[in-house]
């Protein structure tokens, strides 16, 4: 199916006058790739430690939590400066989410015997939906 003109021009208006929706968008995917991996990756990774996969957790949500900072800031909403100040409002909502994750993946994965991986990519998913309004309405406002 060929976009005619009129279609056309409307999307790039569509993009321009949302653009930081349409970077927070992209970045999301980047960021959602990034942190789907990272649980997984850290999880057979550490395998021989024996490590409890909510130690695993922690390890791979620190990480996610500086890269997801740092592509939003720089990426999709452009700030300068104010680090200090972002980096804990953004810590704040991601150490609040961490902590309700720190409860519902036992109760995922030993109640309803979700596996690990699973229960941790559902979960994740909450965390996708709520993110920009937190972002753009209270970190990088």
């Amino acid at each position: 199916m060929k976009m005619n003109s009129f279609g056309s021009q409307k999307l790039i208006y569509l993009i321009k006058s949302n653009e930081t929706k349409v970077r927070f968008l992209l970045t999301g995917v980047l960021n959602s790739l990034f942190g789907l991996i990272m649980f997984p990756f850290f999880y057979y990774f550490l395998e021989e430690y024996k490590l409890h996969y909510l130690i695993i957790l922690t390890i791979s949500q620190f990480v996610c939590i500086i890269f997801a900072y740092f592509t939003n800031k720089f990426l999709v909403f452009k700030t300068k400066g104010n680090y200090i100040p972002e980096l804990l409002k953004f810590f704040t909502f991601h150490l609040s989410h961490f902590i309700i994750n720190l409860m519902a993946l036992p109760i995922l994965v030993e109640f309803f015997k979700f596996e690990p991986v699973m229960a941790q990519i559902f979960f994740a998913i909450t965390v996708i939906i709520t993110s920009y309004f937190w972002q753009s309405r209270i970190t990088f406002k």
